[in-house]
């Protein structure tokens, strides 16, 4: 049920793209939440760099774009007034994955601002009542619109075991290969980060975790000594990029454990021969669990403000996408309400 207030709504804004086109509308209807989804007033929201593949034709999305978010349920019942994060991905509840309480990977499922389900770059957007998490009070806005892709980070070790004793090297310094970083050192390995960019680098060395720059020529220069002399128990490639994937692979020793942490636009080529060879474990790895991602915001282990690079109200949201795809940005936020 909606409340009385919002009954009295029926126009909202959002940023909307179609044909790779962006345009602010001013004109969308008010979404109506179907049965067992609330109504979310949107607070903040974080561009992401799938909004950015998106705009590029990574995908024939048309909608609102966005799906990192805060927000407050202005539906009638239990859940009315409270600040809260969701889970991207609606289940349809009914397919074998679903059923098998695997529902990020339910064969029917909607996708907040990716695929058949409107985001969160809008003053309104709809989830289920399921995919809702409350954040914390002592969680700002700016660090809750890192959940969804800090969860996306803590799925890597939902599915491979890191010990103190390994050794693993992670390939990308962008957002997320920043918040695997700081998750990943939290095991206690010897982890070094592989990146291009000094200042983005620099947010992990503050934090005492080895990095060496990226370069063509000698992927070690910088300030780690013999970072290609050693083979890695764990690889984790977080660029989407050929080039990243052939230097994860490079550094794995017979045995390794290689994570792929970002989709590829393209088809990727790879020797399979020397996977089986060297028994090479290749690991998918998406979405993860939100729960986990509020409570280490909450504890404050992980740097998130250290991301944010510019903030834009809702009415200057296509510059803000222009913003997010300048060289060396991180997060740009949108202050929605």
């Amino acid at each position: 049920m909606i409340s009385n207030y919002q009954l009295q709504i029926t126009i909202v804004r959002g940023l909307w793209l179609e044909k790779q086109h962006l345009s602010l509308r001013k004109n969308l209807p008010l979404p109506t939440p179907p049965h067992g989804e609330a109504l979310i007033k949107i607070i903040r929201a974080g561009i992401c760099n799938t909004d950015v593949e998106l705009l590029r034709g990574y995908y024939p999305y048309a909608g609102v774009l966005g799906h990192e978010f805060v927000g407050v349920v202005e539906s009638d019942g239990e859940w009315k007034g409270k600040r809260v994060v969701g889970e991207i991905n609606a289940r349809c509840g009914k397919c074998e994955a679903c059923l098998h309480k695997n529902r990020n990977h339910c064969e029917h499922r909607t996708v907040l601002g990716i695929q058949d389900r409107n985001g969160v770059f809008a003053e309104y957007t709809t989830l289920p009542y399921e995919n809702l998490h409350e954040v914390p009070h002592n969680v700002s806005e700016d660090e809750a619109v890192f959940t969804e892709p800090l969860a996306a980070a803590l799925q890597i070790p939902q599915q491979v075991q890191i010990h103190p004793e390994d050794r693993v090297v992670l390939i990308g310094d962008g957002k997320l290969g920043l918040l695997c970083a700081q998750v990943v050192a939290l095991s206690g390995c010897d982890l070094t980060v592989i990146g291009k960019h000094e200042n983005k680098l620099e947010i992990l060395k503050r934090r005492g975790i080895k990095t060496a720059i990226w370069n063509p020529k000698s992927p070690t220069s910088g300030n780690v000594e013999d970072v290609d002399s050693q083979k890695a128990d764990v690889a984790i490639e977080v660029t989407g990029s050929p080039g990243g994937f052939e230097m994860a692979r490079g550094y794995l020793r017979g045995g390794g454990r290689l994570v792929l942490k970002s989709t590829y636009a393209g088809k990727l080529t790879l020797d399979i021969s020397s996977i089986v060879v060297d028994e090479i474990t290749i690991i998918g790895s998406r979405c993860g669990p939100f729960k986990a991602a509020l409570d280490l915001l909450a504890r404050k282990l992980i740097d998130v403000g250290s991301f944010v690079h510019a903030r834009y109200t809702l009415d200057d949201a296509v510059t803000a996408m222009e913003k997010a795809q300048e060289a060396g940005v991180l997060k740009v936020l949108l202050d929605v309400s």
